[in-house]
């Protein structure tokens, strides 16, 4: 029986990578008197690591060589991480990102029909909380019974250990759950967890090896704008991801 679905945030829910968290990202590099500044092709190389602070220390091993860490550095990453979700906050505030096809259709049939909803992310509890407020309803943080995000554990996606996290506090087992991702980190973890996972790509991880996924999509698909599958088990289908359709992939 499927009684929860559980989401991935950035990517998955919203577009919120190149077009929030990275020009939020630029804003704190700016703010903080930083000569950094990613665009949307760097940032594509940068999430191949999760999490934000992590993001930051690669990029600075990895593309800025000539930058001499303060001895504060640690302390530094932390500030930069909170002004970031600030300005990403203040971002959402003043108009918000949208919703990615398909899924405030989802996420409202899924409530309707008494399922369990739940968030599964990297990204911190604020950022989540703010894209829950201003692109899905106002109540929105309140749809959800668990939202797994941030610090809560020490391993970050491919680590399966938020959706271990997430599964322990829902109190269910694995295959009565289905995860929804849209990168090949995310896949990791949630298949590491046991989940049979539905995959929406976006414009950063078309790319991505999603062996393992239940399926591959465009999107979830909304009436007149259905999605297209990309892996081999349906191939060019088209349609609308509602409940019947993933117990119909679940089996």
């Amino acid at each position: 029986m499927l009684n929860a679905l559980i989401f991935d945030v950035d990517g998955t829910l919203a577009d919120t990578e190149r077009d929030g968290h990275r020009p939020a990202f630029n804003a704190a590099f700016k703010e903080f008197g930083l000569d950094w500044h990613w665009d949307a092709s760097l940032y594509g190389q940068l999430l191949a690591v999760t999490g934000g602070k992590e993001r930051m220390k690669y990029y600075v091993d990895r593309f800025r060589p000539d930058y001499a860490k303060p001895g504060d550095f640690e302390e530094l990453v932390a500030a930069l991480h909170k002004a970031k979700t600030r300005h990403y906050t203040r971002m959402l505030s003043e108009g918000g990102i949208p919703l990615r096809p398909g899924v405030g259709r989802l996420l409202r049939e899924a409530r309707a029909a008494g399922l369990t909803l739940a968030v599964a992310t990297t990204t911190t509890p604020e950022n989540v909380t703010a894209l829950l407020r201003h692109s899905l309803a106002e109540d929105g943080v309140e749809w959800f019974s668990v939202i797994a995000a941030g610090d809560i554990v020490p391993a970050k996606k491919p680590a399966p250990d938020i959706y271990v996290w997430a599964l322990r506090e829902l109190g269910l087992e694995p295959d009565q759950c289905l995860a929804f991702e849209d990168s090949e980190n995310g896949i990791r973890a949630s298949l590491g967890a046991g989940l049979r996972t539905v995959v929406t790509v976006n414009d950063y991880t078309h790319d991505h090896d999603f062996t393992g996924a239940m399926a591959v999509l465009s999107d979830l698909g909304e009436p007149g704008a259905p999605y297209t599958r990309l892996d081999s088990g349906g191939e060019g289908e088209r349609g609308i991801v509602d409940l019947a359709v993933l117990r119909r992939w679940a089996g």
